[in-house]
């Protein structure tokens, strides 16, 4: 495995609720930020949310208060709880990390496509 592994998307009704789960191929403890990113059909990858080791994490102003970004850095681990979705949301999730936002260490995974239904 030499990229994140992303699982946890699915097909869900407007404001329903998923959990997103990404293994990173290595250690993530020294890895400033670890990010989750939406690709929507049509558009270019974004970044959604992000974390610093300590925790303290951000959003984009879209899924601000629906969506929870954690890390576990023993388990090299990221996750991204995602509430009242929102057809908007659609869109396959990748997780990445690198020392500042949208620089990235691993080659991009296979992506977890998620799909929220009107």
């Amino acid at each position: 495995q030499v990229q994140p592994v992303e699982s946890g998307g699915g097909l869900v009704h407007t404001g329903g609720s998923l959990r997103l789960s990404c293994v990173a191929p290595g250690s993530i403890s020294s890895i400033n930020v670890m990010g989750w990113y939406q690709q929507a059909p049509g558009e270019e990858r974004k970044l959604v949310a992000f974390v610093i080791p300590d925790g303290t994490p951000n959003y984009s102003d879209s899924v601000k208060g629906r969506f929870t970004i954690s890390r576990d850095n023993a388990n090299n681990a990221v996750y991204l709880q995602m509430n009242n979705l929102k057809p908007k949301d659609t869109g396959v999730y990748y997780c990445n990390g690198g020392p500042q936002m949208s620089v990235n260490v691993f080659p991009w995974g296979q992506g977890t496509q998620v799909t929220v239904s009107s």
